[in-house]
Order: C-alpha cells, then sequence, then structure tokens
C-alpha cells in the first residue's frame, strides 16, 4: 500500500494508537486498517507499552505476534477497554458496514465484548447513506444457503455467494460458513430502514450475523493523506 491510499489510513491507526494506555485489554479487528494499527501497536509495545489483546482473526492473531503483542483469549470476567478495527462503510450517523474482510462474526464478538469500539478509516469510506457501495455482507451456515438465498431476495436484495481467493469453491469464514454480498436496489435512505433490514435478515433461519454494525462505535477517526484526522463521535463531529 502506498500514496495517499496508505497515509490517511497511518495517520488515523496513530490517533487511535493516542487513545492505548499502559496496561489495557483491546480487541484487534481485521482488514488492511487493522494491520496498519497492529504494526504501530507492535511498536509501541517493542518499546516498553504493557497491553494484551484479543485478535478477530487469525490473520490478525498471526500479526499481533509477528509484531510482539501478547494475545489472550476472551473469558467470563474479562471485558476489553477497547476495540480498535475498520469498517468498509461509515454512514454520517457512524452506522457502518463491515465484513467484507469475512470475519464479521468475531469482530461483532470482540466488539460487545469492550467497553469502547473505535473505528479507522480513510475518507473513501465515508458515505451518505450505507449500501452506497453496493456489499452488505451476510454469513450464513452452509445447509441454510438456498432458503438464506431465497429469503434475502424477498427482502429486495440480490445476493450472491462469495467465492474463494482462489476462485475454488465459495469462500468460508473462520467458523466455517458461508459469507452471501447483498446488494440493496438502492442505498438505505435512513437509519431506520437499515435497523428494520438487519432485523429482517437476522429473522432467516442459518443467518449467523449481518455486516449492519449500527450503534456500535464510540467513535470513527477519518484520516487524511495530509495527516489530518477527523473524529467523528456517535453525539457530535469534532475536527481533530
Amino acid at each position: 500500500m502506498t500514496g495517499a491510499q496508505g497515509r490517511d489510513v497511518e495517520a488515523a491507526a496513530g490517533a487511535a494508537l493516542e487513545l492505548v494506555g499502559d496496561g489495557i485489554t483491546l480487541g484487534l479487528g481485521t482488514g488492511r486498517a487493522a494491520a496498519i494499527f497492529i504494526a504501530m501497536l507492535g511498536a509501541r509495545t517493542r518499546q516498553g507499552l504493557v497491553v494484551s489483546a484479543v485478535a478477530t482473526s487469525s490473520d490478525s492473531a498471526s500479526l499481533a505476534v509477528a509484531a510482539g503483542i501478547p494475545l489472550i483469549d476472551l473469558s467470563e470476567s474479562l471485558e476489553l477497554d477497547l476495540t480498535v478495527d475498520g469498517a468498509d462503510e461509515v454512514a454520517p450517523n457512524l452506522d457502518l458496514v463491515k465484513g467484507w474482510g469475512g470475519a464479521l462474526v468475531r469482530e461483532r464478538i470482540v466488539a460487545a465484548a469492550s467497553r469502547r469500539q473505535v473505528i479507522i478509516v480513510g475518507q473513501e469510506k465515508l458515505v451518505t447513506h450505507l449500501g452506497e457501495k453496493g456489499r452488505i455482507p451476510v454469513e450464513v451456515i452452509p445447509l441454510a444457503r438456498p432458503l438464506a438465498l431465497r429469503r434475502l431476495r424477498a427482502l429486495g436484495l440480490t445476493p450472491a455467494v462469495r467465492a474463494a481467493p482462489d476462485g475454488a469453491g465459495p469462500y468460508q469464514t473462520e467458523n466455517g460458513n458461508l459469507v452471501l454480498d447483498c446488494a440493496p436496489s438502492e442505498p438505505l435512505a435512513n437509519p431506520g430502514l437499515a435497523r428494520a433490514l438487519d432485523r429482517e435478515m437476522r429473522m432467516i433461519p442459518g443467518v449467523v450475523d449481518t455486516g449492519l454494525f449500527l450503534g456500535t462505535a464510540e467513535r470513527v477517526l477519518v484520516g487524511y493523506a495530509d495527516g489530518r484526522v477527523e473524529t467523528r463521535l456517535r453525539s457530535s463531529l469534532v475536527d481533530g
């Protein structure tokens, strides 16, 4: 990753790193932005910062181990202080589309186990309405594939079974499930429509989770190529 696209996310990841205090527990997201944050966090741990983390995928776990970040497991008594993750779409009210990297279920679990979810993105991830990029992931157990496809189409979506990177069959999540990428007929014009669609999709037998992360982010850090970072809080917008 080079050029402006890399610099904007690096700026956002650097701002997220400022939220990490000594001795905290944190969740590590999955994807390009999360990978940049993990590398920066690893550099800080090698300088003496003490943290422990839960990874949301084997890819993130491998990056964390290579960076020297101690990994722990979730337990009943553990509430993470902070999760840092990326997003595929960010609406003005901080509702999100996530899951293009395939780790949406684990990202949901880790975010729910955290006091705070902080999202880092470049400005290209900002949208006016969710669904503008035409791809809302839905994780489904394999047996439910035919039923889920039929029910999703009945909701006005155009679902497609995500293919494996090598093209040899369908993509399989680390949970052993399929991902159906669902294109809405038009972007979701308001938060109410997003919530209604999320409820309807979750009612389909065999649907494990959706990529609609609604009301989960405490803040979104938007990086720009010039190094500027805009902090968007759920209740207000603050320029940083």
